[in-house]
């Protein structure tokens, strides 16, 4: 029957074995916690809704106990999470480009929208059309504990649980709790500040409980010109030229080439001899006009060496993003008639978060009047502008009469009709006399840094009633509702048409030829703010039974007991751009189109478990199943069935054998299926551009050539790669299908008797996900070495985004982008072996109590990363391996060994604790280019940090703790350089060149703040 302990188990599980922190012992009881799970008491374990008296499943299970979030000083619940070995950080605070200002959680490295976030066993609210949930509105105050299931849940959860579920169990709170935490880093930034409060109560003598909650957090910011590892941009160096940046604050923001530099491919000798570029002759032209960049030139007239982007962004990038946060909410049951109990959660979170990028690059092509930008000129510029339009007038000429003499080319023509015939030179229509065709690139430094601030305001709201059908079953159905808008606004974009309109003429002139020409009102006629906002929901309607078939069962085993019932879902989102950003007027931060699409699923679900034999020896044996049936709206998923059936074996109390198997699917989000074409900036090599690939992969200059690079600069990079971001389009497709995973996993409990307070866990996990949503080859690059190195075929699909796109000379640029889109192509797989082991014992003296003891605690989580892959195209021996990995496909690090360990000891009020936390070596996962040869690293070493806190219970009423997290500041080191900027002294690997994926290393794995202390107090009445 209904009862007070089994009430509060349905809102939150209780404790599951095998924790990640052994919970301290306190001299006096704590009425604010939730007591541990009764010997008779039928509770809900994560992975499962059917009610069980012990709290282990088949399915390994990972927990992190309350404990571990005040002893680690984490305010936000990543700052834990991201330590654990199952997950690869997604977004954190210190994501500032790549990120959008949320903290994501990635189980296994296989994603973050194959990795599902319940709370209290349901689901959160998203955050954006990509169903993410944000980490940051989940109150890590209130949290009981987290566990973290392997593999696919999709049979019990629904779909998004391929990876496995995180379940964060929330507490009801007994009285008043105020507490307040502080922390700054070694180095005097970053200030964090949290206050948060709780009520909670019994009413109506007992029939019902109520917790009311509130937070405010602020986060103050910390710049990567702050660090002195952080505070060049290493990365100019790209293609193995010298690096243009020096270790100096003395060397200028921005760098211009001398009024009248022409840039030409490289080969004077075919020049004719005016000094054009005679395409009967087999030159080919770079670059039309003046050429402005942020890189170092050559003399006027003479081919410059291109180094990438050389201007130093890193100072304008944040290290922390600032951040604040105001979160209410409040859960509340209540008994209304004897068996039946209403309850309700509410939650309400507005969350600031800013973004802060170097000033605008604008690049592209742009004609010039040169009447109109005559008085802005000096005379050196604009004699060579009248020489460029004299030049360019007479090379459009020759252009015209080399493929008038080939009897096929007509205006505007690029290849022929015949495929064996040579192609036409070039686009023939050419820029008007007295007006210049420029390729342009300038940083923006007249406008300042670009702003970014989102604000979004989520809320979610769930009502339920659960109760008994008699004394074997009980009954639970809920509806939820979630909804977060976000309101995005943009400071220090640029107007590519208000830009061209100051060049030629129609508009406020303008000059961008050179350094501080830009006036005042030069800079309101070009810049522009932009908004943008997006808006995503959630609804669900759930309702089930669970219980027993009465007292039937085997022999003397637990009755066999089921859970039955149905689901409905509905996901919507949207993205509404303004003008600017919908027509790709706007530079700086990325234009995108409209977004918006919804779609629902009715499901049926049902799970068995039955013990088949169970004996006073401690003999056991137990067989579980699981399926679900999707019925989804989306009409190429359609239904879909996933199912999961494990197995658990104990011959004896002190052992237990566990195994499973699971079939999941997860459907296609609405930003997959329906995201408007959006332009990105992907760091990339350019296969074409790489002599390297060329010699490597035969036949991928024909391909090259076949895509729009002229045959002689194939290989150049001077020519083909203009920067070290390529642009690209990314978008939706509605015609995506379910990806489908299988997982199974088979492990070992270990808790013997001879050693009390010991158990130890060990599972192998194996999960495999086919038809995966990704773009072909997982990225821009990988899309770009299949269609260059393995496919080559012009016709394939992998080929086409790059033909026709191209300019003249073979670059991609902004004015043709290719357009990319996920289809369902890939493969993923990860397997390994999770460690656990918990130990407590204890200590026969104590320096707090008279006469006492005291306990010591160890608890130590581990994963071993058999193998991470990624199968780009099935069928070609593409397989990327990333155990062990970091960079080119792989990306963030993937360390094969990784491990978080607490040792504590506890003596009455008094806690002590220390965390090491350690990450095995990785390797580039790029062969194809050694990174040491230019200011690179090819493998980042081991990786440890160590922490520490003392926490002491003053009395029943007031617990303060204090702690330093990284003790020994263990950073990236600062480079030492030579006279010509080499990076000469590299104290550690962390400093990452130009295998970044910013801040010089990779934020989200390695601290970049430093040593950093913390100081909390709680007061509980």
């Amino acid at each position: 029957m209904f009862n007070r302990k089994t009430k509060a188990s349905l809102l939150a599980s209780s404790v599951i074995f095998g924790s990640l922190v052994a919970t301290p012992v306190v001299a006096q009881d704590d009425p604010t916690i939730e007591p541990a799970a009764a010997e008779d008491e039928y509770i809900v374990v994560t992975g499962s809704r059917i009610q069980r008296l012990n709290v282990e499943t088949a399915a390994p299970v990972a927990v992190v106990d309350a404990e571990e979030f005040s002893l680690s000083g984490a305010v936000n619940v990543e700052n834990v999470i991201n330590t654990l070995p199952q997950v690869v950080p997604g977004f954190t605070s210190n994501s500032n480009n790549p990120g959008n200002g949320a903290s994501t959680l990635n189980l296994r490295g296989l994603g973050e929208e194959r990795t599902m976030v319940l709370v209290n066993g349901r689901r959160w609210m998203f955050y954006d059309a990509d169903q993410i949930v944000d980490l940051n509105t989940i109150p890590q105050f209130l949290l009981e504990g987290v566990d973290v299931v392997t593999g696919g849940a999709s049979a019990v959860y629904g779909s998004d649980a391929l990876a496995g579920v995180v379940n964060f169990r929330l507490r009801h709170v007994d009285g008043v709790e105020v507490g307040g935490q502080y922390s700054i880093t070694d180095r005097g930034d970053g200030e964090r500040y949290q206050i948060h409060g709780a009520i909670g109560t019994e009413f109506a003598d007992g029939r019902g409980r109520a917790t009311v909650f509130g937070e405010y957090f602020n986060r103050k910011s910390i710049f990567q010109g702050e660090r002195e590892f952080s505070n060049f941009a290493l990365g100019g160096e790209t293609f193995g030229l010298p690096l243009q940046q020096f270790g100096s604050s003395t060397i200028p923001q921005g760098r211009f080439n001398a009024p009248g530099s022409v840039a030409v491919a490289p080969g004077a000798e075919d020049l004719n001899e005016d000094g054009i570029c005679d395409p009967g002759e087999g030159c080919s032209i770079l670059a039309q006009g003046l050429v402005i960049d942020d890189a170092v030139f050559d003399a006027p007239g003479v081919a410059r060496a291109r180094a990438g982007d050389t201007y130093n962004y890193n100072p304008a990038n944040y290290l922390q993003l600032p951040q604040e946060r105001y979160l209410i909410g409040g859960y509340a049951e209540y008994e209304i008639f004897d068996g039946v109990e209403a309850y309700t959660e509410v939650s309400f979170v507005n969350n600031r978060i800013a973004q802060e990028l170097a000033p605008t690059p604008v690049t592209g092509t742009f004609n010039i009047n040169l009447e109109t930008a005559e008085p802005l000129f000096d005379d050196a510029t604009f004699a060579a502008l009248q020489q460029l339009d004299a030049n360019e007038t007479v090379a459009a000429a020759q252009r015209q009469a080399f493929n008038d003499s080939l009897g096929y080319c007509g205006p505007g023509d690029t290849l022929p009709d015949d495929p064996d015939a040579p192609a036409c030179f070039g686009q023939l229509a050419g820029a008007a006399p007295g007006v210049v065709s420029t390729s342009l690139q300038r940083r923006m430094l007249e406008t300042g840094a670009r702003n970014t601030l989102d604000e979004r305001n989520a809320f979610r709201v769930l009502a339920g009633l659960r109760g008994d059908l008699g004394s074997y079953i009980n009954w639970d159905a809920y509806y939820m509702y979630a909804r977060t808008r976000n309101a995005n606004v943009q400071d220090g974009n640029i107007s590519r048409s208000a830009f061209q309109s100051g060049l030629d003429g129609t508009g406020t002139p303008i000059n961008p030829f050179g350094a501080g020409t830009l006036t005042d009102d030069m800079v309101d006629a070009v810049t522009i703010r932009a908004q943008n906002g997006d808006v995503s929901t959630l609804e669900v309607l759930t309702g089930y039974l669970s219980g027993t078939f009465g007292d039937f069962a085997f022999g003397d085993a637990a009755p066999i007991a089921f859970a039955l019932g149905g689901e409905y879902r509905r996901v919507a989102a949207s993205f509404i751009p303004d003008t600017a950003l919908a027509s790709g007027d706007v530079i700086g931060f990325n234009a995108g189109s409209p977004t918006d699409g919804s779609y629902n699923v009715h499901e049926i679900f049902a799970e068995l478990d039955i013990p088949l034999i169970e004996t006073d020896s401690g003999l056991r044996l137990d067989i579980n199943g699981a399926a679900r049936y999707s019925d989804y709206s989306l009409e190429n998923v359609g239904g879909v069935w996933a199912y999961a059936g494990g197995i658990e074996f104990s011959p004896m109390p002190d052992i237990k054998f566990r195994g499973q198997y699971q079939r999941a699917v997860r459907a296609p989000n609405v930003a997959e299926l329906f995201g408007g074409q959006a332009i990105g900036f992907p760091g990339a090599n350019d296969p074409c551009g790489n002599d390297e690939f060329i010699s490597a992969n035969p036949g991928s200059e024909a391909i090259c050539v076949a895509t729009g690079v002229p045959s002689g600069n194939v290989g150049n990079s001077d020519v083909v790669q203009l920067d070290t971001q390529i642009p690209a389009l990314f978008g939706g497709n509605p015609n995506l299908q379910e990806e489908t995973s299988d997982s199974w996993s088979v492990g070992v409990v270990i808790q013997p008797t001879a050693i009390p307070g010991l158990t130890i866990t060990a599972d192998y996990f194996d999960i495999v996900i086919e038809d995966t949503i990704s773009i072909a080859g997982g990225s821009l690059q990988g899309l770009m070495d299949l269609c260059y190195g393995d496919i080559q075929d012009i016709s394939s699909p992998v080929c086409q985004p790059f033909v026709g796109i191209r300019n003249d000379a073979g670059a991609i640029t902004v004015d043709g982008p290719p357009l990319v889109a996920g289809v369902n192509i890939a493969e993923l797989g990860v397997s390994g072996i999770d460690l656990q082991v918990n130990y407590g014992i204890d200590m026969p003296f104590s320096l707090f109590t008279n006469g006492g003891v005291s306990d010591f605690n160890i608890a130590f989580l581990a994963s071993w990363t058999e193998s991470s892959y990624f199968v780009p195209v099935p069928g070609l021996d593409t397989t990327i391996e990333c155990a062990g990995e970091f960079a080119g496909q792989c990306g963030e690090p993937t360390a094969a060994f990784k491990w978080t360990s607490r040792f504590s000891w506890v003596d009455g009020p008094m806690t002590v604790s220390t965390r090491w936390r350690h990450l095995s070596a990785v390797d580039d996962d790029d062969n194809s280019v050694d990174y040491a040869q230019f200011n690179g690293v090819e493998r980042i070493s081991a990786y440890d940090l160590i922490d520490v806190t003392l926490s002491y219970a003053w009395n029943d009423m007031i617990t303060l703790s204090v702690g330093v997290n990284n003790l020994f500041d263990t950073l990236p080191g600062t480079p030492e350089y030579d006279a010509s900027g080499v990076v000469t002294n590299r104290p550690n690997t962390l400093l990452l060149g130009d295998n970044q994926e910013q801040a010089n290393t990779y934020p989200s794995t390695y601290d970049v703040l430093g040593r950093d202390f913390f100081a909390s107090v709680l007061f509980r009445f």
